[in-house]
């Protein structure tokens, strides 16, 4: 099965709080809930029918206390994504959560190599990772994602946690597909293509 990575991002690449602002957490951001003012129809279609091919989700431990805190109370038979968040599997990278009360979820507590190498191995269509940003710099370090869908929105925070933190595997990318939304919203879609390669242009030597 394809491990797929989905993530909301600004153009400076923060993902932090997208949805809503987070006082909670007290980790000084004040920014939470800047996604909000560009989500439309075309935005969900976009998530709804990626979300339908799922066959199971991997997330990190912050993440799975984010959705299941209200994914488990959207009951409408019609609400693709919380349908496929409540019905299938979900595989929980975490060394402090037992038993956890969202139904179909396992906890992962080993090795993250081996433990997603094995899901990989199950013969269905995709595992989505969303949100999580700490498991997608470990799944990038063993080479576990096989695409990445970014979606980039037109704005600059200036601070806050970041998708690719200084320190992220460095990886070449391949992009195969790439869509906007009516409210500015950059869709891309990239595939790992091995490490990066470099160059030097001559002096004099046009671009």
């Amino acid at each position: 099965m394809r491990l797929t990575v989905t993530s909301f991002l600004t153009l400076d690449g923060v993902v932090q709080s997208n949805g809503k602002p987070e006082p909670e957490l007290n980790d000084g951001f004040e920014q939470g809930g800047w996604q909000v003012p560009y989500l439309d129809e075309e935005f969900g279609a976009l998530i709804t029918d990626w979300m339908a091919a799922a066959d199971a989700f991997l997330i990190g431990r912050k993440t799975y206390d984010l959705f299941s805190g209200h994914w488990p109370y959207v009951n409408d038979p019609e609400d693709v994504l919380a349908s496929k968040l409540n019905q299938m599997p979900k595989y929980i990278v975490s060394k402090t959560l037992v038993n956890p009360e969202w139904n179909n979820s396992t906890v992962l507590k080993g090795d993250v190599l081996e433990d997603v190498s094995n899901l990989k191995r199950l013969p269905s269509n995709e595992v989505q990772v969303h949100g999580s940003g700490t498991l997608i710099g470990a799944l990038m370090k063993h080479g576990l994602v096989d695409e990445f869908r970014l979606f980039i929105h037109p704005v600059i925070l200036g601070s806050g946690n970041r998708l690719f933190e200084p320190g992220s595997t460095p990886t070449a990318l391949k992009l195969i597909d790439t869509k906007s939304t009516g409210r500015g919203v950059a869709v891309h879609v990239y595939e790992p293509s091995g490490d990066p390669t470099y160059g030097a242009v001559a002096v004099g030597q046009g671009v």
